[in-house]
């Protein structure tokens, strides 16, 4: 570390999955050939996205991933947007020093 220089270091979320299939999909392999590239590549950058982030806040405050809560019976759920068509659920887990999500699916929601 250069003398005098302040650098901050901070960890994003720790990213769960519900799904082997899920995880698989993140990592490569055959997973990917449940859903079209577009969306594995989608899935991917969001799930980067989620472990660069210190709390929801910075999931909020990026308008492109609609990120929003669920209402009724999911209220414990969110999404976010993948494409027009898909959105990744996931929940969060505000236990303990670390914030978790857990990655609950892909659903479609047209």
């Amino acid at each position: 570390m250069p003398r005098g220089a302040w650098y901050y270091l901070t960890r994003g979320m720790d990213v769960l999955f519900a799904d082997r299939i899920l995880q698989k999909l993140e990592t490569g392999g055959d997973a990917a050939a449940r859903w079209s590239p577009g969306i594995v590549r989608a899935f991917r950058k969001t799930v980067h996205v989620v472990r660069q982030a210190v709390d929801e806040r910075d999931l909020r405050n990026l308008r492109s991933l609609h990120f929003e809560k669920l209402k009724g019976k999911r209220s414990h759920q969110c999404s976010m947007r993948l494409n027009d068509q898909y959105r990744l659920i996931v929940e969060l887990n505000r236990e303990g020093a670390r914030k978790q999500v857990t990655v609950i699916g892909i659903e479609d929601y047209h």
